[in-house]
């Protein structure tokens, strides 16, 4: 029997986008139409976001945690973040979760990795590039990566907060990422991350500079072939 995934949700967009991939792509592992047991639970996304504008990372951690236990009620057996900046706090709770979590920065650096990339562009918001949150999986691995310029960082927090949370996808937005990319392929990247679960709605492979690590999906598929066994593999 698969096991139950937990989704710990933050952002509506992020969080769909990866709870369609389990629901859609299960089929090819377990069958049509069949997917592993999901339940999903988020608070108010003001709550974090009013929490990420004071980087009160241990209040964001208790969110998660408070999420975690609500999951571990409802029976889930693991759990996954459809969000990569609060990853930040998981530290600061994870030796008191409930559950054990996959982590979206550890899935992202082991595809990039058998992909065989050497240097990788990150994007997202500000508090996530500015982080360890990839970095350290990184580096584990062997793989470069480049930062965002300060400026570029505060444009996408913008973007990103003010708009693709919020459903609103703009020409601009595109353009601006699109240009960021090719800068970090001038600047000898070889792939960009997509380190916010949202991007992936305006930005691919077909209108990108550079090879893209969509972390939504990636962490949905992870989360598939765990819920899977043993036999995922087969």
């Amino acid at each position: 029997m698969a096991q139950h995934i937990g989704i710990v949700a933050c952002s509506s967009e992020g969080a769909a986008l990866c709870y369609r991939t389990i629901c859609s792509e299960g089929a090819s592992l377990f069958g049509p139409a069949v997917h592993p047991e999901v339940t999903m639970h988020t608070p108010p996304f003001g709550d974090y976001a009013a929490r990420l504008n004071r980087e009160d990372w241990q209040g964001v951690g208790e969110l998660m945690l408070a999420s975690a236990h609500i999951l571990a009620k409802a029976g889930a057996d693991f759990l996954i973040c459809p969000d990569n900046t609060i990853h930040t706090a998981l530290p600061s709770i994870a030796d008191r979760s409930p559950l054990p979590w996959l982590h979206i920065a550890q899935v992202v650096a082991d595809e990039a990795t058998d992909r065989g990339y050497r240097r990788l562009g990150l994007t997202g918001t500000k508090w996530l590039v500015e982080s360890d949150v990839y970095p350290h999986p990184l580096e584990k691995r062997g793989v470069a990566f480049v930062r965002p310029r300060p400026e570029e960082r505060e444009e996408m927090n913008r973007i990103i907060m003010d708009e693709l949370v919020r459903a609103v996808f703009k020409p601009e937005a595109t353009q601006f990422f699109q240009t960021v990319i090719e800068r970090m392929k001038k600047e000898g990247c070889d792939v960009v991350v997509l380190g916010c679960t949202e991007i992936p709605l305006i930005i691919n492979d077909s209108n990108s500079a550079l090879p893209t690590l969509d972390s939504a999906r990636l962490l949905a598929r992870a989360a598939l072939h765990k819920a899977a066994g043993p036999t995922a593999a087969e």
